[in-house]
């Protein structure tokens, strides 16, 4: 049973006014807003053959194109119906009518070929629709076939030739149906039944001698078994003997139709929408309706500038527009997935990171589905690039809003002790000690408070600093202590202060290290999903090839057995062609994947050993380092994010230098402090340093 159409009636997609093709804008924006892949069926033929009916039979109505009942033909143009799938569930079935063929009424007769190859290039299945039996005469009016060598290019090169190109047809052009009306013989050859299909193929064979009518009708014969591998016939009895219920048959009802018509009917229809495949481009992209858009419009302007429609450059383009949405959209989703799932501020730096790194797999997969051909990854590195900026946005978000927090449980609870301070409280003797009680409370209750986030010990750090110029004047002032108490009080200030700066710094050498893990995480998951497409990519390349060699092969063959040794020598040639490309497209494959190998290679390399020594070189930092050098790194991590994708060796070679350099300037800071522990004769706390 027919599923209701998307359209109520159909619609002219394609005008043919004044012997010039035009696009309708009002069909191309039907077609734009169809997201679901298409099964597009066109029928094309003589003018006055009953295509019409055949289209209305298959969108489940009596009405809809319209049928004509005179002998003017009545379709100009393509049309266009969209309906839901029968059978194909999340597919749009586009159903294309065209202007008759070979109409006498035509000043220029040029038109025909160019809608006849339009037809070919959109659909999936293409129906030619004639009337009788398939003779020399039939054959000869579909001269339109001979003629797409001419008008259709699969490839751009400009060493191109016409016999190499229209070898590659096969890889893009629909299935074949010849769909014969008024059928009246007897489906026998030489005394034997046949199917219809066998019908077909008996037609299809060459026949010998010179004669131009038999050259002409041979041409087309060798055009079909050529370009169209998948080839299936249908007959049609009359509909009725009724001539006056022939000229309406618009409205008259199916059960009043000839029963066995009707039989052939429903065989057609059950055929179609089971067999008719997806509309597909080479390497087994799905079109969609919004891409059938993008199509159309890029052939018909290639048309109307007097150029040759080329298979190659169309999907370049299509895939320059689609892979720059896929961008943007696969962005998109990594942004409303991070907003969703984060609650701002995060308890620790790698919560976030975790978050990140599901949301990025996420959004790599996004664009993989929706991208195609991105041959140098030049899209995925703007996704990546995009994710990246969106990361550091909110891993910013994140620590702006635990600042924030932060400070503000802060202010709370060392509301008593400022007001403590004002008010003299601690200039009394023992001030000091019930002054460091006070302090030791508000950073006890501010630890208990949960989820600061990310820069809840740097808030409490800024606090503790603010705080040295004014223990130490409370340590002065308090008449309690001796000049010694106050001496090692004042020292044991500094070893905590100390203390507290390294683990600060240890922190954020930490948060450093998971950033670049992360980094490194994204990295692997766009190599991994990259790998894996390719795969894809490469088993439909190679099922497509091998379909095209076994099918050349194949008519290599008949041609042989036919008698036609040049016709099958000139086949051997394309094979051959064939052959080398499948070689090619295979060592292709093999440099592809040894080039992202190489890059994994690269992120697997020596990780702990450099995990370990980095947070080695945590612990024997300074704090008068920490802003500038801190600063400086991330400066240096973002300039090699952005060359990464350039040249990953070089970056790796780059980041150790820094690293070692790095190291021998914490290195004489250390022994810097070491010098001025000994001045002082500090030797005890001198050797609790590391």
């Amino acid at each position: 049973m027919a599923a209701e159409p998307i359209m109520m009636s159909p619609i002219c997609l394609v005008e043919n006014q004044e012997e010039q093709l035009n696009l309708n804008p009002e069909a191309l924006q039907i077609l734009n807003k169809i997201s679901q892949p298409v099964v597009v069926v066109g029928i094309v033929g003589l003018y006055r053959t009953g295509k019409s009916y055949l289209m209305n039979c298959l969108a489940g109505q009596n009405h809809g194109f319209p049928l004509g009942s005179t002998v003017r033909s009545t379709t100009k143009g393509i049309w266009m119906w969209c309906v839901p799938h029968p059978s194909k569930l999340n597919h749009t079935l586009v159903l294309l009518d065209t202007e008759g063929l070979s109409n006498l009424e035509k000043e220029d007769p040029k038109n025909d070929s160019w809608i006849f190859a339009l037809t070919v290039l959109l659909s999936s299945t293409l129906i030619y629709n004639s009337m009788g039996t398939i003779n020399s005469q039939a054959l000869e009016q579909l001269h339109y076939m001979t003629e797409l060598t001419q008008l259709v290019r699969a490839k751009s090169s400009s060493d191109y030739t016409g016999v190499e190109d229209s070898a590659k047809f096969v890889s893009f052009f629909p299935d074949f149906i010849w769909a014969l009306r008024d059928f009246t013989l007897e489906m026998k050859i030489n005394g034997y039944s046949v199917t219809e299909d066998e019908y077909l193929e008996d037609a299809l064979k060459l026949l010998p001698g010179t004669n131009p009518k038999i050259q002409n009708s041979n041409m087309s014969r060798e055009c079909i078994r050529q370009f169209f591998p998948k080839r299936k016939c249908f007959i049609f009895d009359r509909p009725t003997n009724d001539k006056n219920l022939l000229a309406h048959i618009e409205n008259v009802p199916e059960d009043q139709l000839d029963s066995s018509f009707q039989e052939q009917s429903n065989k057609f229809r059950t055929y179609v929408f089971t067999h008719t495949k997806t509309k597909t481009l080479r390497e087994g992209i799905i079109v969609t309706g919004n891409r059938l858009e993008t199509l159309l419009k890029a052939y018909v302007v290639a048309i109307k500038t007097g150029e040759v429609p080329c298979l190659e450059n169309v999907v370049t383009a299509l895939a320059q527009r689609e892979n720059s949405v896929a961008v943007q959209k696969a962005a998109d989703h990594y942004s409303e997935q991070m907003a969703q799932r984060v609650s701002f501020p995060t308890d620790t730096l790698q919560e976030l990171l975790d978050v990140h790194t599901d949301c990025e797999r996420e959004a790599i997969a996004v664009f993989m589905e929706h991208s195609f051909k991105d041959d140098k990854q030049e899209f995925q590195k703007n996704l990546m690039d995009m994710i990246e900026k969106k990361k550091k946005d909110f891993l910013l978000q994140n620590e702006y809003t635990s600042v924030k927090y932060s400070q503000a449980k802060l202010q709370q609870l060392t509301e008593p002790l400022m007001k403590s301070i004002s008010t003299g409280t601690f200039c009394v003797p023992g001030g000091h000690s019930l002054y460091l009680e006070a302090k030791n409370k508000v950073e006890w209750d501010y630890n208990l408070v949960p989820r600061k986030g990310v820069k809840a010990n740097e808030v409490l750090q800024h606090f503790l600093q603010s705080q040295v110029a004014i223990e130490k004047s409370i340590l002065q002032g308090d008449k309690a202590l001796t000049c010694q108490e106050k001496a090692l009080a004042a020292e044991r200030a500094k070893k905590e202060a100390a203390e507290k700066e390294q683990e600060l710094l240890t922190q954020k050498h930490k948060e450093q290290l998971q950033k670049m893990e992360a980094q490194e995480r994204g990295f692997r998951e766009n190599i991994a999903q990259l790998r894996e497409k390719l795969e894809k990519e490469r088993e439909s390349l190679q099922r497509e090839q091998e379909n095209m060699l076994m099918h050349k092969l194949k008519v290599q063959e008949e041609l042989r057995n036919e008698g036609f040794e040049k016709k099958s020598e000139k086949l051997r040639r394309e094979i051959q062609l064939l052959k080398k490309e499948i070689v090619a497209n295979k060592d292709k494959y093999l440099l592809d994947q040894w080039i992202i190998d190489m890059t994994d290679g690269v992120f697997s390399k020596e990780t702990p050993d450099h995990t370990e020594r980095a947070k080695k070189q945590a612990t024997e930092k300074e704090q008068e380092l920490l802003t500038q050098k801190h600063k400086e790194q991330l400066q240096k991590m973002e300039a090699q994010e952005r060359g990464f994708r350039e040249n990953i060796p070089q970056m790796r070679e780059k980041l150790e230098k820094e690293i070692e350099s790095l190291l021998r300037e914490q290195e004489k800071v250390l022994m810097h402090k070491l010098k001025i522990l000994e001045a002082s004769g500090f030797q005890r706390q001198k050797a609790q340093i590391p």
